[in-house]
């Protein structure tokens, strides 16, 4: 059986859900999906410029902290493959017919429509999941990830407010399959017995303080180095873990800045979740991804909701206020003053304690309902 899981490079998180699911599918049913890139199809690429730099720009935006037009972007993305919906729906179909899939997933925004309309033109009642990996989707006129028209769509919706848009938007119950959160790694369910005070001193921290994370993504931000400095000029007495991912240019800030706080800057690493067991607490941005790695690992989280949050991403800073696993602030302007009282032993206590209390089963969830659907489809076949 042939299972496409879709995915883009507009930032980590898309690829980073369809290597979760590939992965749990190989180890817990030996299946082998087809990981597939959209902008390697040439779809991407077919379409016009603005849709072939978009990927580029939206990353771009995260790297300089430019995220006040990421309405615009948006809007504009959303116009453009409306105006290419039928040349994208030929193309794909053409593709389609090459690739005969048998399950398709996708974890990309915006052409779940193009991509569901032209698979079925291909190969006709061929299962089409969508799989919404933030909290909930956009307001509904973005139609981000629940495009209008269910028709035989399936979505993973990871919460009750998500659950709710589909079913605005006309999706009926079964078409509409619960999670218990966002997909991530299994590994960040893997347990971790590596002792926390000696690995923090061979690191060169400090084996007691307080200790945060601060990530924003597969590609860091200029945000980091902010938040850097302010911290270096108050008087909390805490040390720093900077995950700054594929750029290797805000390391070499990093590094160039003085520093009065024991701290660690790494880029790309597969140990996220052994930098995530020496820490107490996460900065960064309200992303699906990241925020519900922390959690998983028992991380509260500070982040921000204001005009520069992505849209995508403003519900999931609501979550995090609702469920009590973070703070949320305007801006990070003030943080050395959120983190004070945050950080005292009976505060970070209680938030730590509410994280660990999020039961996640997203990914098993997820890759149990696509082999249902596989075993269901090969026993009509033999």
């Amino acid at each position: 059986m042939n299972v496409d899981l879709l995915y883009f490079n507009a930032g980590g998180g898309h690829r980073s859900v369809v290597n979760a699911l590939s992965t749990v599918l190989e180890q817990k049913y030996a299946l082998c999906p087809r990981q597939v890139d959209i902008y390697e199809t040439g779809l991407l690429k077919s379409m016009d410029v603005l849709f072939r730099s978009g990927v580029d720009l939206y990353n771009f935006m995260i790297q300089t902290g430019l995220t006040i037009v990421d309405p615009l972007y948006l809007f504009l993305s959303r116009l453009n493959i409306r105006l290419n919906h039928a040349a994208g729906v030929r193309f794909l179909t053409t593709y389609w017919q090459q690739q005969q899939p048998d399950v398709v997933v996708s974890a990309v925004p915006f052409l779940n429509r193009m991509l569901y309309e032209s698979l079925q033109q291909a190969c006709p009642g061929t299962p089409f999941f969508t799989l919404i990996f933030d909290l909930a989707d956009c307001p509904a006129h973005y139609h981000y990830w629940i495009e209008p028209d269910p028709q035989a769509r399936y979505l993973f919706c990871p919460t009750d407010r998500a659950v709710e848009q589909a079913r605005r938007a006309g999706y009926p119950a079964s078409q509409i399959l619960q999670t218990s959160g966002s997909v991530i790694h299994p590994r960040f369910y893997q347990p971790i017995t590596a002792d926390r005070r000696f690995e923090r001193q061979r690191l060169g921290l400090d084996p007691d303080l307080p200790t945060g994370l601060v990530m924003f993504g597969g590609y860091g931000s200029t945000t980091m180095l902010k938040i850097a400095r302010q911290l270096e000029r108050s008087p909390l007495d805490l040390q720093l873990i900077f995950l700054c991912g594929r750029n290797e240019k805000l390391a070499q800030q990093l590094r160039r800045l003085k520093s009065r706080l024991p701290r660690v800057i790494e880029t790309f690493t597969p140990e996220i979740p052994s930098y995530m067991h020496l820490s107490d607490f996460f900065i960064g941005k309200a992303g699906g991804q990241t925020m519900n790695e922390a959690i998983k690992m028992k991380l509260p989280v500070i982040t921000t909701h204001n005009a520069a949050t992505l849209v995508q991403e403003r519900y999931n800073a609501q979550w995090l206020v609702e469920n009590q696993v973070g703070l949320v602030l305007p801006h990070f302007r003030k943080l050395d003053q959120a983190i004070a009282p945050f950080i005292q032993p009976e505060n970070l206590a209680r938030y730590r304690a509410k994280a660990a209390s999020i039961n996640n089963q997203a990914v098993f969830e997820v890759a149990d309902i696509l082999q249902q659907v596989i075993q269901t489809r090969s026993s009509r076949v033999f």
